[in-house]
């Protein structure tokens, strides 16, 4: 091993912390008192507010440009409402020098060793991004990461409490994309997320593209975060009250994820996705929300990508059009080569 090798092994990686906030000024307050009691020293703040002008400024009101110890906030005003994927590309755009970016929603508080434990296992090698438990605020796992099923178009959220972190390492398919520690290498081989997902499945598609190309995946149990879901989306835990957003773009990018990675499967996948629509809402008499699956999978069919066209959007184009170009790979390689 070389002088230099030594030296990177031993230095603190330094961290950007990417957050995407739609008017989410209030969450974000209280993520900021967690992520200002973070053990690991070395990191910097970036958010994209997707939300507007006002919304910036009231985000600019509430927090502070920097947290104990200098180290430094930025916030960034989208072109317009770019969805958690361009949301998280502008961030990743801004913050280029760093060694790992630690993917956090506004609606989450990381417990104190968080940051140092997903830097510990990334450190450790034989992984390129890791996870950590996503838990609720009462401690229930929510999630420590899922499996695809690329038959049922499917995806299953991981939470077996007993299991050692190499066996859940073993499962893991994709990271919760409401933590997630990614490393340079994974940019590397995987580039940025696909803005023209827009919500929903993203991470899932990131994550799979990246292991088709090499990347790993690990998982940190240290690395806790709790996480009050769907603050930004109006998605709550009750399926008959869940809102017509994350319904129609969860079913419409199930299908997209399918015919960008498993076209060979699709006929069968696809007709399965349809299937377990039917049997999740009708069973629980939610026929709008049946309604919505539906008309979120037909657009999945046509092909249909970016904002959805009745979402309304102000006088911003449509994401997929406003965000800016997509990052080339070569931005990713490493700054010391």
């Amino acid at each position: 091993m070389t002088e230099s090798d030594e030296a990177n092994r031993d230095r603190r990686p330094h961290v950007a912390v990417v957050i995407v906030s739609f008017k989410s000024a209030n969450d974000l307050s209280i993520c900021f008192e967690a992520l200002a009691r973070q053990s690991h020293p070395d990191f910097e703040v970036v958010v994209c507010e997707n939300g507007g002008a006002e919304a910036f400024r009231r985000l600019s009101l509430a927090l502070p440009t920097a947290l104990p110890g200098g180290r430094s906030v930025r916030l960034i005003e989208a072109p317009g409402n770019l969805g958690y994927a361009g949301g998280v590309n502008v961030g990743l755009r801004a913050t280029r020098e760093a060694d790992a970016w630690w993917i956090l929603n506004p609606d989450t508080q990381p417990a104190p060793d968080a940051l140092a434990a997903l830097v510990e296992r990334l450190h450790a090698g034989g992984c390129d991004a890791v996870g950590g438990p996503v838990l609720t605020f009462d401690g229930e796992v929510i999630t420590y990461g899922g499996a695809w099923n690329s038959w049922l178009a499917r995806t299953t959220s991981l939470r077996d409490e007993n299991s050692g972190s190499g066996a859940i390492e073993g499962r893991l398919d994709y990271l919760c994309g409401a933590s997630m520690l990614v490393g340079r290498r994974f940019l590397d081989v995987a580039g940025p997320l696909r803005e023209d997902y827009f919500l929903y499945c993203e991470e899932v598609e990131w994550c799979l593209r990246a292991v088709q190309r090499g990347a790993r995946l690990g998982f940190a149990r240290g690395g806790r975060v709790y996480h009050l879901q769907g603050a930004s989306t109006g998605n709550v835990l009750t399926v008959a009250d869940r809102p017509r957003l994350p319904v129609y773009l969860d079913a419409r990018n199930k299908v997209l994820l399918t015919i960008d990675h498993y076209a060979a499967k699709a006929p069968i996948a696809i007709a399965a996705a349809l299937l377990l629509l039917v049997a999740r809402y009708a069973r629980r008499k939610a026929w709008r929300q049946l309604r919505d699956g539906v008309d979120g999978w037909r657009a999945g069919l046509r092909n249909e990508r970016g904002i959805p066209a009745w979402l309304e959007r102000g006088p911003q184009a449509p994401a997929w059009r406003t965000a800016q170009p997509p990052l080339e790979m070569s931005l990713w390689r490493s700054r010391r080569e």
